[in-house]
């Protein structure tokens, strides 16, 4: 049986400068990031419907120990908005996409959150540490 080979999914902090390699730029959170104006942060689409809710966004504070219960959250509320996942998917099959994010944490924001529920389902979890800023 073939594997089905997905784009890759990029993370990148909306402050990091654009590059070639990200593919489609997709902001994913639900507050514009302060002081970047819309032609720094190059963006092919704000997909506002895919950001956590703010009852959500406002529990979690980017709280490392709040981590795992905010993904099960948030993953509920993902399952409850299939039209903004279907957009995302339209995105990935047209090639690779990068996830903006403002959130000064790398490894514990809802970019991170989405690829993994994107790639993974609520199963399992894309790998930890370094390896999580790209994975296909």
């Amino acid at each position: 049986m073939a594997s089905v080979t997905r784009p890759p999914i990029h993370l990148k902090r909306a402050y990091d400068e654009p590059e070639t390699a990200d593919g489609q730029r997709l902001l994913v959170d639900g507050l514009w990031p302060r002081g970047l104006r819309k032609e720094e942060l190059q963006a092919e689409a704000w997909l506002k419907a895919l950001a956590p809710s703010t009852t959500l966004r406002q529990w979690f504070g980017h709280d490392p120990a709040r981590w795992d219960d905010f993904r099960e959250r948030y993953f509920d509320e993902l399952e409850a908005r299939p039209e903004a996942l279907a957009q995302l998917r339209a995105y990935l099959s047209r090639g690779p996409v990068t996830l903006l994010y403002g959130a000064r944490d790398e490894e514990h924001n809802n970019a991170v959150a989405l690829r993994d529920f994107v790639l993974h389902g609520r199963g399992r979890r894309a790998p930890t540490a370094r390896s999580r800023r790209s994975t296909s």
